[in-house]
């Protein structure tokens, strides 16, 4: 590995962004020597003809390839990071982008005089990419300037809303990466677990020191229509069932139990009987059954509830049609007001 650093930018269907997302990472100031390993997967947009001409634009830099057929994310993430020739690693998502200038020179710096320290990351702001605005800024839960990473991994598996760790504001080790790989492919490649970033978040806490910037450095681009922020309840179903997986699956190789944990599983159980209440589908009623039993969580009351509702159709058809009246009757009371 070169004294570098590897950006790595995945992206499809991001006409819109990507510029911008490449912009900003060109604009880094840092002594260290930067590489932008830049894929797209098959977009059906004019992300290509964008990202070929900055490649083209910056050969020297930017390392170009539009993958032959899609992907997906984690094949997507873990092939291009295999590429890369850097000793530390950055990402940017192709809809996000980085705000401060020096957030890699500031990032770098640390982990050359900190040897035990895995990774660097720093406070970030929710950005509307529609309207071009700051929704609110986001720190860490862990804001001490380093931080034993053991002492994160429950914090890791139990995220909900927003990661301990966001990997687009962060810079970390390949070797840990490698090691880590090496050790449980598993982990880095199953494409059931609809992520890619959280398994990466606790390898690099599990090996050493996590150091946190309160420094904004990054505008988390939030899209109506992304996997994680939709209506759609078939697609948060599946969504949350694959990331909960993976949190059950690092709990279970780690040997990480606790209340908090339990409460975790609980409340995702719970959620997962919802989206399978509110699409209306017995299908997915089975898959959370088997989830169920999987994770082995003891159902609480509400859930229970929820659960004997769908074992009877009628009674399952009648608790929707009265949701659905007191959504609309609540909608047009808030639209009078």
């Amino acid at each position: 590995m070169e004294n570098l650093i590897s950006v790595i930018v995945i992206t499809y269907n991001q006409e819109k962004t990507i510029g911008r997302t490449l912009d900003a990472i060109l604009m880094q100031k840092c002594h260290l020597p930067i590489e932008i390993e830049l894929r797209d997967d098959c977009s059906q947009d004019a992300t290509d003809t964008i990202c070929r001409k900055y490649a083209n634009k910056y050969p020297s830099i930017i390392k170009y390839r539009q993958n032959e057929k899609n992907k997906g994310l984690i094949d997507n993430y873990y092939d291009t990071l295999l590429e890369c020739r850097g000793k530390y690693i950055a990402d940017c998502a192709g809809d996000d982008h980085w705000t401060d200038v020096l957030k890699l020179e500031k990032e770098s710096r640390i982990l050359e005089e900190h040897e035990d320290v895995t990774l660097v990351h720093t406070a970030w702001n929710r950005y509307d990419n529609n309207n071009h605005t700051v929704i609110r800024k986001e720190n860490s839960i862990f804001t001490s300037a380093f931080t034993d990473g053991k002492r994160m991994l429950e914090d890791i598996i139990c995220q909900t809303s927003n990661p301990v760790i966001h990997l687009c504001t962060s810079l970390y080790r390949k070797d840990i990466f490698l090691k880590a790989y090496q050790k449980d492919k598993y982990l880095f490649t199953n494409k059931a677990f609809n992520c890619e970033d959280l398994q990466l978040a606790f390898m690099m806490a599990y090996h050493g020191k996590i150091a946190y910037l309160q420094d904004v450095t990054l505008n988390y681009g939030i899209e109506e229509n992304s996997v994680s922020n939709t209506t759609d309840e078939k697609k948060l179903f599946l969504f949350f069932t694959g990331t909960t997986n993976l949190c059950a699956y690092l709990a279970r190789q780690y040997h990480i139990k606790s209340d908090k944990t339990t409460a975790f599983f609980t409340e995702r159980m719970y959620k997962l009987y919802m989206h399978a209440f509110r699409a209306n589908c017995k299908e997915l009623k089975l898959k959370a059954d088997d989830m169920a039993n999987l994770w082995q969580v003891n159902l609480n009351y509400k859930t229970k509830f929820i659960r004997w509702t769908m074992c009877h159709s009628v009674l399952w058809k009648l608790l929707s049609i009265i949701r659905m009246v007191y959504i609309s009757f609540t909608d047009i009371n808030v639209k009078l007001k």
